[in-house]
């Protein structure tokens, strides 16, 4: 076996791992999306001490409750997710992100981005699909067991929390992830 025999496999699997995710003709229903986003909605007020209450405070809530990440060598994840202004769903989105280097494996984590002011909603909503990073930037929260989070001083517009089925996750970053509205 020649020193370029592991970069060919590697480039062979990294090119396949489209074809063995998933594909997105197996799209959530409004309905759906709806029932797994109040779920991961109470979960985040269950963890998050004060959770419920910077939610009602907030001018919308972007909730992705299932965002698949996988990748070998190669990484790419997908979810999708609703808008909620006043408690009401009011326009569905996805999420894509693809990412190079090493990872390996795969995990599931649920996405909730908070929009703390009209402005910055209005700028979401008025895109023609958002990246973070470009068109927005998105705090992630992190805190420690014991704190609220209503006694927190949060001054970005944009604020996000990721988790998975054990809780929050930790050291992650949104950046580069795409917001498109899809029709649901």
């Amino acid at each position: 076996m020649n020193k370029t025999s592991p970069i060919i496999l590697l480039l062979i699997l990294s090119l396949s791992l489209p074809w063995l995710l998933p594909t997105t003709s197996h799209c959530s229903s409004a309905q759906e999306i709806n029932i797994t986003a109040k779920a991961t909605l109470k979960l985040f007020t269950k963890e998050i001490t004060g959770g419920r209450e910077f939610l009602n405070n907030s001018s919308g809530v972007l909730v992705f409750p299932e965002v698949l990440k996988a990748g070998f060598g190669i990484g790419g994840e997908y979810g999708e997710g609703v808008l909620q202004i006043g408690g009401k769903s009011v326009a569905y989105y996805n999420t894509v992100a693809a990412s190079i280097g090493f990872q390996i494996g795969a995990q599931m984590k649920s996405i909730v981005l908070v929009f703390l002011n009209h402005k910055a909603l209005t700028e979401f909503r008025n895109s023609d699909g958002w990246e973070v990073g470009v068109d927005g930037s998105v705090a992630l929260i992190e805190w420690g067991v014991g704190k609220d989070l209503n006694t927190m001083d949060i001054s970005d517009p944009v604020v996000g929390f990721v988790f998975n089925n054990k809780g929050l996750m930790y050291n992650l970053n949104l950046e580069g992830s795409k917001i498109t509205q899809i029709v649901r």
